[in-house]
Parts: structure tokens; C-alpha cells; sequence
């Protein structure tokens, strides 16, 4: 019998979920999940999060038509942890972005934009 799938959510109901791009492995963007945006996520195949910002369930790409689609959900050693492999239509990052990891940290402690 296969290990069952039992998420370990912390205080706030939210496990962090890492998306990469399902063909290149791109990092694509960090969000929450709550059990709610894994079900919904499962059963349409569309990656849902929950936002805590607005403090709602959200459909990535719900106003910008920016969907992500995902092939796979992986889960990590403690169940606290998910990664999710998907394609997207059209640019992760609200910015227009194809990923919200569009910067790094340069010596001088700025941001520097990379390709």
C-alpha cells in the first residue's frame, strides 16, 4: 500500500508550494496552498493558490488569463512542502515576467534584472 497524502500545514492552514516549468525546469514563481487550492488544483488540473494578501482562494491567471497548467504535483520528504511542475500560458509574474525570479542580488545589496 502507497504512503498516504497527508499534508502538514502550519499555523496559518498554508503549505508553500514551488512552481517550475514543466519542460525546461524553470523556477516560476512561490506561493501558498491551503487544502481548499489543492483540491481545486487536483480536480482542474489548474494551479489554484490561496493569497495572503487579499486573504482568498485564487485561479493563477484568473484576470490576466495567464493560467498555469499543471502536470504534476511532487511532495517533499515531511509533506510540508509542494512542488508543482506545470506549463503556463503566458508570462508567472503579475509583472509580465515569464518568471517572478527576474532579479538577483548584486554586491552592493541592490537588485540588479536579469535576462
Amino acid at each position: 500500500m502507497a504512503e498516504m497524502f497527508a499534508p502538514k500545514f502550519d499555523a496559518s492552514g498554508l503549505l508553500t508550494a514551488v512552481v517550475t516549468h514543466a519542460r525546461t525546469g524553470a523556477v516560476l514563481m512561490v506561493a501558498h496552498m491551503n487544502a481548499e487550492a489543492i483540491a481545486k488544483t487536483r480536480a482542474t488540473g489548474l494551479a489554484h493558490f490561496w493569497s495572503r494578501s487579499r486573504r482568498r482562494l485564487w485561479k493563477k491567471g484568473e484576470s490576466s488569463g495567464h493560467l498555469l497548467r499543471v502536470t504534476a504535483i511532487l511532495v517533499d520528504c515531511d509533506q510540508d512542502c509542494l512542488w508543482l511542475q506545470a506549463l503556463p500560458e503566458g508570462p508567472a509574474c503579475h509583472t509580465g515576467a515569464p518568471s517572478c525570479f527576474f532579479r538577483r542580488l548584486g554586491a552592493d545589496g541592490g537588485l540588479e534584472k536579469i535576462s
